[in-house]
């Protein structure tokens, strides 16, 4: 055998031990998580991270009555929008913290769901409408994504009076799960109170 034949075929071994292991690689690089494991329950979730970043973005832009006067809020420096940015980035990975497996409750907790009328749904109520219908739940999740995602834009772009518009929406699609899962018991009146406020009044003659 020569030198040169010797070399080919030890090149040609690193080529196919290269080839294998970087398929090992490949192969452990697309394997799902299954470690991941959701530490606490939807409301701890919503009350520890969604709800209070959420602020972020709801209280950015709006009007303060003093006494000196109303005053415009509105982010005016760099660190005022990354302040809603923070609050958008957080919102749209959450969305994807909402959509694993967990418990809606702490153990014991039981929301205001005790005694005729109660305004709010037990834990056991609400888990139930989610394992009945997981894409639904999902979807909310999406449009909180969705809605997130259009605020990251906006603080790109700066535009306030889209900020003021996001938040709305924003504050809709929070508002759409909470009467779907939370207290459905509001849906109806909140819905009717809508269309009144959607239809121009009519003078009386």
């Amino acid at each position: 055998m020569t030198v040169g034949s010797g070399r080919l075929i030890a090149a040609a071994g690193f080529i196919v031990l290269g080839g294998l292991a970087s398929s090992h690689c490949t192969s452990k690089a697309s394997t799902p998580q299954s470690d991941l494991k959701a530490i606490v329950s939807i409301k701890e979730l919503m009350e520890n991270i969604i709800d209070p970043i959420a602020d972020n973005v709801f209280d950015a832009v709006g009007t303060d009555a003093t006494e000196k006067g109303v005053v415009d809020i509105k982010p005016t420096t760099d660190d005022e929008w990354a302040k809603v940015r923070i609050g958008a980035v957080t919102l749209a990975e959450g969305s994807n913290l909402l959509k694993m497996m967990r418990p809606v409750a702490p153990p014991g907790d039981k929301n205001n769901s005790g005694g005729p009328n109660a305004p709010e749904l037990s834990p056991e109520a609400i888990q139930a409408k989610i394992d009945g219908d997981r894409a639904l739940w999902n979807k909310h999740a999406d449009e909180l994504r969705d809605e997130a995602l259009r605020v990251i834009d906006i603080v790109k772009a700066k535009n306030v009076d889209a900020l003021f518009e996001a938040g709305s929406r924003l504050d809709r699609v929070c508002e759409n799960c909470h009467l779907e899962y939370w207290y459905p018991g509001d849906k109806a009146a909140v819905l009717e109170d809508e269309q009144k406020r959607a239809t121009p009044g009519q003078k009386k003659k």
